[in-house]
């Protein structure tokens, strides 16, 4: 079965809106210099990074959606490929 998102996962960001107000995302930049095999490599790292610190950094309350938000845009890189 197929996920279904709303929203694309460049059109959302979890905890603020700090990389939303840059004329250009981090990871647009990123995704625009590195091969697409690097970015997913990315994508993939930052995933797991967010979700094995999930409740063990303090003040970190949404690493699990962090983590998330990180799947969500590598679902989307494998659907267009």
């Amino acid at each position: 079965m197929k996920a279904v998102w709303t929203l694309k996962a460049d059109n959302m960001q979890v905890d603020g809106t700090h990389y939303k107000d840059m004329s250009i995302q981090p990871w647009e930049l990123m995704e625009s210099l590195l091969e697409p095999e690097e970015f997913i490599g990315f994508l993939k790292g930052n995933a797991l990074k967010y979700a094995l610190r999930d409740g063990k950094k303090e003040g970190a309350l949404h690493d699990a959606e962090k983590a998330r938000h990180y799947m969500a845009k590598l679902a989307e890189m494998k659907e267009y490929r």
